[in-house]
């Protein structure tokens, strides 16, 4: 598994190498000491794992994680409480605090070697660059921070230059226009319904027609969405109906 470590205190990534010393399947593709050079190496190396400081020159961790497209799983290393901690309970493989504990690495290594981590949390990349469309997402939306599986969003509204994101009972909101997303979704999953939304073509539990060629679309746990009736020559085309 390829693991690129970010921190800017040498002496940390030092002995951070030094424990994962004891993980031949771990393989330390680079290390950089601040924003930008993590930028450049994590979409140079598409790692599959980041080892990633909090507190750093420059900006913070989770300003990387909004400027890159390939976002791996990330462990969190940092030398702070769990005021920083808090905001990824339920998002972060795994948070250790410094100095690191081997034991702790141990546990967060054993998350990111388990099948369901490998299943369940997919790597991004830009179209372009490989046969893979982005899966995964990291959301800052004012003080909460999400990391989404877009999988799991059955609905995506634009809203002026933003998108809406209807996943499970959350509705982070993404800081780039539909459009830019939509380049870079799978057209398998995901469906251009009209002018303002995709939908998630899973989460599709029934559809009905409408007046004017229109199609009326209901959604598994979400709302009714409307497909346009250009979009719904194309969705009958693509859905064989």
């Amino acid at each position: 598994m390829k693991a690129l470590i970010v921190d800017d205190e040498p002496l940390a990534r030092r002995e951070l190498r030094r424990l994962l010393a004891d993980f031949d399947w771990i393989e330390i593709v680079g290390e950089a000491g601040n924003i930008n050079e993590a930028q450049k190496a994590a979409e140079e190396l598409t790692p599959e794992l980041l080892f990633l400081d909090i507190q750093m020159p420059g900006g913070s961790g989770f300003d990387l994680l909004t400027r890159i497209e390939h976002v791996p799983r990330v462990i969190f290393t940092t030398a702070y409480d769990h005021h920083a901690v808090q905001a990824f309970e339920v998002n972060a493989l795994d948070y250790l605090l410094k100095p690191i504990e081997p034991e702790r690495l141990a546990a967060a290594l054993s998350r990111a070697r388990a099948p369901s981590a490998s299943s369940s949390v997919a790597t991004s990349r830009v179209i372009g660059q490989g046969s893979a469309f982005v899966e995964r997402l990291f959301i800052r939306d004012g003080s909460r921070c999400w990391f989404v599986p877009l999988r799991e969003v059955c609905l995506m509204v634009a809203e002026g230059n933003y998108v809406r994101l209807h996943w499970n009972d959350a509705r982070p909101l993404l800081a780039r226009p539909l459009s830019s997303l939509e380049e870079r979704l799978d057209p398998q999953r995901y469906f251009r319904a009209n002018r303002r939304q995709i939908v998630n073509l899973e989460f599709i539990e029934s559809v009905e027609m409408g007046n004017g060629g229109l199609l009326h679309a209901q959604l598994r746990g979400g709302p009714e969405v409307e497909i346009s009736r250009r979009q719904a020559r194309l969705f009958r085309a693509q859905m064989s109906v």
